[in-house]
């Protein structure tokens, strides 16, 4: 096998995978080289030429001339008869350069060669992939379905690269096809042995600051910039929009004309609410702005326990809390603060706190997350209702309500 199909073949792959040429010749002289050190237990003293264009490629040994009958080491020297069959004049002590076939290497050292040069080349390439998708890690990304399994989306997109969507990286609402292209961030590239490893994400609050990159002109150009983003995917989102320029309005800018701007990525995300709000460093203006739409009758914050008490007149609590506490949770993730919520006139009322000899403190803090704090909030729901808005059973609700019940009956 002569300056053999393989560097041609392997010029060809190497077109196909837009290896440089520096690349393509490193890879070629370390495989042969490794190939050298097999067969003649050291390479130190082989020149290799490689021409990648043309296919071409030159091995030459060099050994040094000694006395017949005093080679020591023959990989490094040759003895005189044999130099002179090269050249006639070669004497004592001359450098002797001799081409190496690839045939001389021998067929199973060939079988080897091809083997390792194509470990390389898909050692390159799987290298090339990560550092190439290590760069766009949060950065939107769209790829089409290749095959659905139980616990991710398989995605291959124009290149052939796999890309993984797993379930829990997946809206709830998410209905997919085989064939459908999809959108998602790039959340993380892992090497797993030599293959990379690339998770799309449509959960992140990250893919939802894009998507307003993506569609919105002014934060395209920095005129508007997203301070915050909170998001219970496919439920509900808030986000926090500033601009340097005081003549634009960044929540209009967002929204626009009736929500034209924004229907775009809700329609994305499968119908998430968003709430859009003015950003601003001011704590307490920011929390009343989070809670929207509920108005706040007032809010003190303490800065060193991160918490807000936050007083609404009663039909302003529901909005507050929102579905299932959605509005308040997100509310904090927005503003960093824990909020507590209380009603106006609640000086009637009992605090939960009050009852923790009755009932376990875990439960009043699950009643407390969803803005349940006094004991008439937790009564003015049914037990059926406090069900689907807490994570507690039914029978340690009844068990609460009758506690409570008992306490105002006396």
């Amino acid at each position: 096998m002569e300056n053999f199909d393989l560097i041609a073949s392997f010029s060809e792959f190497k077109d196909e995978k837009l290896i440089d040429r520096e690349t393509l010749m490193a890879i070629l002289e370390e495989v042969f080289r490794t190939a050298l050190k097999r067969k003649y237990g050291s390479d130190d003293n082989f020149d290799i030429i490689i021409n990648p264009d043309k296919g071409d490629l030159e091995i030459w040994r060099n050994r040094v001339v000694v006395e017949d009958g005093m080679v020591t080491n023959p990989n490094q020297e040759i003895p005189l008869s044999e130099a002179r069959k090269i050249e006639a004049d070669f004497e004592v002590g001359e450098d002797v350069s001799e081409e190496v076939k690839i045939k001389d290497l021998g067929r199973r050292a060939i079988l080897a060669l091809r083997q390792n040069l194509m470990s390389k080349i898909h050692e390159y390439d799987s290298t090339n992939i990560y550092r190439r998708f290590k760069d766009i890690i949060g950065q939107i990304y769209s790829a089409e379905i290749h095959h659905i399994r139980g616990k991710a989306v398989i995605l291959l997109d124009d290149d052939g690269n796999e890309i993984v969507l797993p379930r829990d990286k997946q809206i709830p609402s998410d209905f997919f096809k085989k064939g459908d292209t999809i959108m998602g961030i790039v959340e993380n590239v892992e090497l797993k042995g030599n293959k990379p490893s690339i998770i799309l994400s449509r959960t992140s609050p990250k893919f939802l600051e894009r998507l307003f990159e993506q569609e919105i002109p002014e934060i395209a150009d920095g005129l508007i910039t997203i301070q915050r983003v909170a998001r219970i995917p496919g439920e509900k989102a808030k986000v926090a929009v500033d601009t340097y320029d005081d003549r634009v309005d960044p929540v209009g800018a967002c929204v626009g004309v009736r929500g034209a701007r924004i229907h775009g990525i809700v329609r994305e995300l499968g119908n998430e609410n968003i709430d859009v709000i003015n950003y601003t460093s001011n704590p307490v203006l920011f929390i009343t702005r989070a809670l929207a739409p509920a108005k706040v009758s007032m809010v003190t914050v303490n800065e060193e326990t991160k918490r807000a008490e936050v007083l609404l007149a009663p039909e302003e609590v529901s909005k507050a809390i929102g579905k299932g506490g959605a509005n308040i949770r997100l509310a904090s993730q927005l503003t960093g603060y824990e909020i507590d919520v209380f009603r106006e006139g609640a000086e009637e009322d009992i605090e939960l706190t009050e009852f923790d000899d009755e009932i376990e403190v875990w439960v009043i803090e699950e009643f407390r997350r969803v803005g349940l704090d006094t004991a008439k909030s937790v009564l003015e729901h049914s037990a059926e209702e406090l069900v689907k808005r807490t994570d507690l059973e039914l029978e340690t609700i009844e068990e609460v309500l009758r506690i409570l019940k008992e306490e105002f009956e006396n």
